[in-house]
């Protein structure tokens, strides 16, 4: 009975210490929700000062375009299909670009991966800088790099490529390294043992583990890849978004071609998402039996 006497005040203490530690965190998390909540409506009312019209005003304008889009696309109807055809080919213009930054991102990712890589990398001194040139990379949008190139270059599809491709070595880099912190590194000790230079190390003992996990992360790059690819056409950087620009711009009398390219870009992302969902499935989970 002692025993017991001395144990039930320790429990006691420990359950008001568990009460009011508990109760505290919801204080911090009511105070936190609360200047959230605070935050957004000031910031909500300010964007809304400095916009050109009222929030509140336009917000019931909000299917206007949509509207006017949809009615001269089917007064138009008749001619969708030759509109079809006509931007097809702006399509496998942007479908190249997002294919060719896929891979040569995907190239220079796996490469940072692996320098980047504890227990892999070759220098290991320099793999801070590695994964600071990965978070540059990720870190600057598309549409930037693309504006500088197009400045230097001139408009058209390849800056459009190498700004994705930049961004896409620097996403998959990151992806690619968290990869190979899970891999077995005892094939990469093997092959050390019998004098193999780095390279075939990577490729023999590490690429064969990771490799399923490298092409599911790039397949589902490429999809995001098709979609940067078409707003880059915004800023001149070719391909259909510089179709669906030019479109948008003239205004009625070309909403039909607005509404062929708005299903043109639709069915391409659903039946590339549908394919790269499959074979990412397939590669990470093998054959369904």
């Amino acid at each position: 009975m002692a025993e017991l006497t001395a144990v039930r005040p320790g429990i006691e203490d420990i359950r008001q210490h568990y009460t009011a530690h508990t109760q505290r965190k919801r204080l911090y998390g009511g105070i936190l929700l609360a200047v959230f909540v605070a935050l957004m409506a000031v910031g909500f009312r300010t964007a809304d000062a400095r916009n050109a019209g009222s929030f509140a005003d336009g917000f019931t304008r909000i299917f206007d375009y949509p509207s006017e889009v949809l009615a001269e696309a089917t007064e138009k109807a008749m001619e969708l299909p030759g509109h079809l055809v006509h931007f097809f080919p702006a399509l496998v213009e942007t479908l190249n670009i997002a294919a060719a930054s896929t891979l040569a991102g995907a190239v220079f990712g796996t490469l940072l991966s692996l320098l980047a890589t504890r227990g892999m990398a070759p220098w290991p001194a320099l793999i801070p800088l590695f994964r600071r040139i990965s978070d540059i990379c990720r870190a600057i949008p598309e549409i930037v790099i693309a504006l500088v190139l197009i400045f230097v270059l001139g408009g058209g599809p390849v800056p459009a490529m190498i700004a994705i491709a930049i961004h896409t070595a620097g996403a998959l880099g990151k992806l690619f390294s968290e990869v190979n912190e899970n891999a077995s590194l005892k094939p990469v000790e093997g092959l050390t043992s019998v004098g193999s230079t780095w390279a075939q190390r990577m490729t023999l003992g590490v690429i064969p583990q990771v490799g399923p996990n490298y092409v599911s992360y790039a397949l589902l790059r490429f999809e995001i890849n098709i979609r940067a690819s078409a707003i880059l056409g915004f800023v001149g950087a070719g391909g259909i978004g510089y179709e669906l620009k030019n479109a948008m711009s003239w205004g009625q009398g070309r909403y039909d071609e607005a509404a062929a390219i708005f299903v043109l870009l639709f069915v391409t992302i659903v039946a590339v998402d549908q394919l790269s969902g499959l074979l990412r499935d397939r590669l990470t989970h093998g054959a369904k039996a």
